[in-house]
């Protein structure tokens, strides 16, 4: 699991509390409940209007990938598909369909699938490709919500700044109040600028990341696939896949597979 989101959204509302102690205040001066809930509320329900329920209905499953999201180390599924490419070339394609049921990579599992089932080179270059696309609207269509509620929040955080400085107007006869309601006015101003850019916005940004490298590993899976196909030899196969990958990503997977070799 990658720990960036849980890090950076922990221990910047960390530093907002610490901050909120160093100048003088108190934590529970800003955890106001009605501030909160009009803010993270309002934002989540204007998102909603402005897509289809399905898209709304899902966010639970979206903050549970950008928190808990698992990467996996790109030359390590290279090395699964260098295996794969080793027993093909010396056992033939039909001797991986013992082998696709361990494969713990869905896409890679499904390709082989494919594959070992006779599907023509052309046809299974599409439909995985068809693949990628439809997977690259979903995330998109998903994403969007938390950009939404990101460009609303800030918004939804004045309304509540101004229902909060009418109850202000509506009780100035009582001048020993007026300090503490005007303060609590302006926490959900703070409450919407704060969940926009610590939260929503950086959560939408870390779903784009994760996206493109499930996208970066399905194009390499394809490549993968249709050498094992083609029965290329297997060092082709890897000196293929690993130039697909970022420099320093390809570098630990050079070395790694000269250290396997030399012992």
């Amino acid at each position: 699991m990658d720990l960036a989101a849980i890090i950076g959204v922990v221990v910047a509302l960390i530093i907002v509390f610490v901050v909120q102690i160093l100048e003088g205040g108190t934590p529970g001066s800003i955890l106001l409940l009605p501030a909160m809930l009009l803010v993270f509320g309002g934002a989540f329900f204007a998102a909603m209007a402005g897509g289809v329920l399905k898209d709304a209905l899902g966010i639970g499953n979206l903050l549970k990938k950008a928190f808990l999201a698992k990467v996996t180390p790109p030359n390590e599924l290279v090395d699964s598909v260098v295996k794969l490419a080793e027993r093909a070339r010396r056992e033939g394609l039909l001797a991986l369909e013992d082998a696709v049921k361990t494969v713990e990579h869905p896409f890679l599992k499904r390709g082989l699938q494919l594959a070992i089932d006779g599907t023509d080179p052309e046809e299974l270059h599409d439909i995985l490709h068809a693949e990628i696309a439809a997977k690259k609207k979903a995330d998109k269509a998903g994403m969007k919500i938390l950009e939404n509620m990101g460009g609303y929040a800030p918004t939804v955080g004045i309304i509540g700044t101004v229902m909060g400085l009418v109850h202000v107007l509506e009780n100035l006869d009582k001048p020993e109040t007026l300090g503490h309601s005007i303060a609590a006015a302006f926490v959900a101003t703070l409450w919407g600028v704060l969940s926009a850019n610590v939260i929503f916005l950086p959560l939408a940004a870390r779903l784009t990341r994760l996206s493109g490298i499930e996208v970066d590993e399905m194009e390499l899976v394809i490549d993968g696939v249709l050498a094992i196909q083609a029965g290329s030899n297997p060092r082709l196969v890897a000196q293929k896949l690993r130039s697909l990958l970022p420099p320093d990503a390809a570098k630990a997977a050079e070395a790694a597979a000269a250290t396997k070799k030399a012992a």
